[in-house]
């Protein structure tokens, strides 16, 4: 697991063309069908030299949720493990991983009147309003959600208004793994900011280069999609959909991206240093045999 933008599927591929292993990506933006250049998804190429469960299994217009990943990715690795293979998730989808690792809160269902009275803040002050209502009586969660998550920002403000709790509080205690196996949980961590926030941008240019703003085209062109979907929602999805529709010029949407995927890796870290019985390593010195080595170790012995 970690952040954007660090190499996690270069190494999780290496591993697989070595060991007894398959992945099961933990990303919630590479689930969707043609959504590939923006999502960072592997080239075919690499998809067929080490294929990728929960890759390319949703239409851009559905949802998925945490609930849904759990209950999937466990029937993959018992089916994984009954044959003998063990499971490699690899993803920065750090609330997937959360959910599969220690299970789900139970959490009150959602209240109509409520989601209209958040609506109605919104359509007054905007989701920048509901932002700063959030972050009011749920710092922690406020400062976790970007203020143009309008799903997240209702759902966050909606428990809190029904249960005079913050969302957050229900992650706060810390719990045993829910998980029937003997994990390893590795974390690439960068401590130089500036060298990953160079490679973020980095990776925005190249993925213009290689034809993002096609994929988005024709993405828009098919008809049934808005920017309130959570495939479109997902970072650069939205910037370059805004360009199209006019609200944006090129130049600020290549902005707007490549901040948008800084703060996600922000957020991204921010779960894992909270991340329990987690090994960390910076992925600019990362030593590969060494950490193979564990892996290995792991693979071929998990107690």
């Amino acid at each position: 697991m970690g952040p954007t933008a660090t190499g996690k599927t270069e190494l999780a591929v290496e591993w697989v063309q070595r060991l007894p292993c398959e992945i099961i990506s933990v990303d919630s933006a590479m689930i969707y069908r043609g959504m590939d250049v923006g999502t960072a998804k592997p080239s075919p190429d690499t998809l067929r030299a080490a294929p990728h469960h929960l890759v390319d299994i949703l239409d851009p217009s559905e949802t998925y949720s945490a609930a849904r990943f759990r209950e999937d990715a466990l029937a993959l690795m018992a089916d994984i493990t009954a044959r003998g293979r063990v499971p490699l998730l690899v993803g920065g989808t750090m609330l997937y991983f959360r959910a599969l690792d220690f299970g789900l809160d139970t959490l009150p269902d959602a209240d109509p009147m409520v989601r209209a009275r958040i609506d109605a803040l919104a359509a007054d002050a905007g989701w920048e309003g509901v932002h700063l209502a959030l972050a009011r009586v749920d710092p922690v969660s406020a400062a976790r959600i970007h203020p143009n998550d309008p799903q997240r920002l209702q759902r966050a403000l909606e428990v809190f208004e029904l249960t005079g709790q913050p969302l957050s509080s229900f992650h706060a205690q810390p719990r045993a793994s829910q998980l029937p196996y003997d994990v390893l949980r590795l974390a690439l961590m960068p401590t130089d900011r500036t060298q990953l926030r160079e490679r973020i941008a980095r990776r925005f240019h190249a993925m213009l280069e290689a034809g993002f703003m096609d994929e988005v085209r024709a993405l828009r062109a098919r008809g049934d999609l808005n920017p309130q979907m959570p495939s479109i929602r997902a970072v650069g999805y939205r910037q370059a959909w805004a360009r199209l529709e006019g609200e944006l010029d090129g130049e600020a949407m290549v902005s707007k991206a490549i901040t948008a995927t800084r703060q996600l890796a922000k957020r991204q870290m921010t779960w894992l240093r909270s991340y329990p019985q987690t090994r960390q390593h910076d992925p600019e010195t990362l030593d590969h045999d060494r950490i193979f080595q564990a892996v290995a170790e792991h693979v071929n012995d998990p107690r």
